[in-house]
């Protein structure tokens, strides 16, 4: 028996650090939410108790460096499950891209081998083992929208944005999420954006109030360090984008568009020198 699982990309429409923890992570308001470009994965049970991944992209590793192969290697453990797994990743999402890629196939991973190997995992009970994977893994699980807090972890669901399109545009660089929380000094941050405004934007379905309250702590740091993402960013909005930012970590930035008229020329323009652009829709 084969088991299929879509893997979709996330995109923060809020990121705001509060302060670096003891324990040497930071504590995070986000509110996230999904579109629709995604990785599939395919998975077989093999009769060796064995993991084996593959993809048909040479550049993502495929052994324990692999989310995918960690979450198969820790449902296996925590459930004491002897068979193997066959995993096929169809990769689309852009590495290192500041989506969500990797933690999206861990999640994808945990919800397939639930079902493959029959281990009635309860949702809440795959989001703790997401969060031992990684920060963003727990809200892949679920999907949606929702605000997390703590490092990631704290999930509160909300409704989804009004419906638009959305272009994302990773330029051909490669962004560390360590390096950029690394440099982040969040104790002089001078703004930060608001959770309120923002849910009250998604809950008023407003598209205007959605593009006036993006913001992304992050970009202090990014846009610093790499000034063709700030180019990017320009870009998109001289392009005619009605809201714009940067996703994550980066370096990916994302437009938010209303009219589906102006969607060419952002697209034409932006793939005059970048070119990983996409067109997608949120997942609502």
């Amino acid at each position: 028996m084969k088991i299929y699982e879509k893997a979709p990309a996330k995109i923060n429409l809020l990121l705001d650090v509060l302060r670096k923890r003891e324990d040497g992570y930071h504590e995070v308001e986000m509110i996230m939410t999904m579109v629709d470009l995604a990785d599939r994965l395919e998975m077989e049970e093999l009769p060796r108790d064995t993991i084996i991944i593959s993809s048909q992209v040479g550049y993502i590793p495929l052994d324990e460096k692999n989310l995918a192969f960690q979450a198969a290697r820790l449902i296996k453990e925590r459930y004491d499950v002897r068979k193997g797994v066959y995993i096929h990743l169809d990769k689309k999402i852009p590495v290192a891209a500041g989506l969500a890629g990797g933690s999206s196939d861990a999640a994808a991973t945990l919800r397939g081998l639930n079902r493959l190997w029959d281990l009635n995992i309860s949702e809440d009970e795959l989001c703790e083992l997401g969060a031992e994977l990684g920060s963003d893994v727990p809200f892949c699980v679920t999907g949606g929208t929702a605000i997390a807090r703590g490092r990631g972890e704290k999930l509160e669901h909300i409704g989804p944005p009004p419906q638009c399109w959305v272009v994302l545009a990773k330029p051909p660089i490669n962004v560390s999420t360590a390096d950029v929380y690394g440099r982040l000094r969040a104790n002089e941050l001078k703004h930060h954006p608001s959770i309120p405004a923002m849910r009250e934007a998604l809950t008023q379905g407003s598209f205007q109030d959605m593009c006036a309250g993006l913001g992304n702590v992050l970009e202090t740091v990014t846009l610093e360090m790499y000034p063709e993402v700030l180019q990017l960013k320009e870009s998109m909005l001289r392009l005619g984008a009605d809201g714009v930012l940067m996703s994550g970590s980066g370096p990916t930035v994302f437009g938010l568009v209303s009219k589906e008229a102006k969607l060419p020329r952002i697209y034409n323009g932006l793939r005059g020198f970048c070119k990983e652009v996409y067109v997608v829709r949120m997942l609502t």
